[in-house]
């Protein structure tokens, strides 16, 4: 049977429309009573999974190699776990007249999120920029993420956020770091099973995340939350959005410049460092702020989107520039490999 794809000319990606699907799923059938609770441990399970599949995955030998170039990482980490979350605080301003503080809590939550790793390499892949930087940002910033986004929202979300508590860090230390560390230990016996594997524990990863989604949603759905959203928040919450994804795009790639780094250089920082990472967030605003995480990951979700459709339109502009002279101000005298054709359509 032939497989069945994505038409390329759909410019939404069909795992967006698997997690609209499951938010749809729990406002019709949330889970409740006996159900929740199993619903609830099977979420739980399904995290600590999905990290020590994130922890036998990192090639520690590759990380260090990338440590070379130390600035470029400084830069992603910085407007990844700096610029972002400055553009977070100084959006508290628009509440509660454009946001109601759930939103605006889900949106400096947002900013808090690391970086993507998939799409950053393929989208830097796809414009011709230094792929091997971009694989290594956006490790790195995924596992700076896990402690320092717990501790980040401690310090900003800990005293008003509805649900949230400092206790929430202590939880994600065992559920989240735990085992994405011993997944870094056992990499050495289970890395080269789960290498030979990825196309059927790929689907695992996805299906952890629907159901963090469906659990999420199902505790929104039975507190009633739903009703402090209407639809005018939802357009203001989207504006506000589509402000912070234009500014980082643009910081990045200007900063980058005014920083002296080359073509190839500044396309890893703009894509590395104007994302968020949808498959690291829901996990962390589950644990983070339980029954309240439906709003808090509304924002995460729709940014998540829109940074997958703007920045796939840059990449393959990018990708039409012509090439750089040897020894240009703008460019390098030699490419950087790129390593395997990238997917047109990311999924983080």
């Amino acid at each position: 049977m032939k497989r069945l794809r994505w038409p390329s000319w759909m410019p939404i990606d069909p795992y967006v429309m698997l997690l609209l699907g499951t938010v749809g799923l729990a406002a019709l059938l949330p889970a409740d009573g006996t159900s929740a609770d199993v619903v609830s441990g099977a979420s739980t399970a399904a995290i600590a999974f999905l990290f020590f599949l994130y922890g036998v995955r990192l090639s520690t030998r590759e990380a260090l190699d990338g440590l070379k170039h130390w600035r470029l990482h400084i830069t992603v980490l910085a407007c990844t776990f700096v610029v972002f979350p400055v553009f977070g605080i100084a959006a508290r301003g628009l509440e509660p007249v454009l946001l109601t503080q759930p939103l605006y809590q889900g949106l400096l939550f947002l900013t808090l999120v690391p970086s993507t790793i998939q799409s950053s390499i393929a989208f830097t892949s796809i414009a011709r920029g230094n792929v091997p930087a971009a694989i290594c940002a956006g490790s790195f910033s995924s596992l700076v993420g896990i402690v320092v986004t717990p501790l980040l929202a401690a310090g900003l979300l800990g005293g008003d956020a509805v649900g949230f508590s400092t206790d929430s860090v202590v939880k994600i230390v065992f559920q989240l770091l735990v085992p994405f560390v011993a997944g870094q230990l056992l990499r050495r016996w289970v890395g080269g099973f789960v290498t030979r594997h990825k196309r059927i524990l790929g689907p695992v990863d996805r299906g952890s995340i629907l159901l963090v989604v469906y659990t999420a949603f199902s505790e929104g759905m039975n507190q009633g939350i739903w009703h402090q959203v209407s639809p005018v928040r939802l357009v203001g919450l989207l504006g506000v959005e589509a402000v912070l994804l234009a500014v980082m795009l643009v910081l990045t790639w200007y900063g980058g410049k005014a920083l002296g780094f080359g073509r190839e250089d500044r396309i890893a920082i703009q894509f590395a460092g104007s994302k968020k990472s949808l498959a690291s967030g829901l996990p962390m605003a589950s644990v983070l702020f339980g029954s309240h995480a439906s709003l808090a990951v509304l924002p995460l979700m729709l940014f998540h989107q829109m940074q997958l459709m703007v920045c796939a339109v840059i990449a393959k502009r990018r990708a039409r520039d012509p090439e750089p002279a040897a020894g240009a101000p703008d460019g390098s005298a030699a490419a950087h490999p790129v390593q395997g054709q990238p997917q047109d359509r990311v999924l983080r």
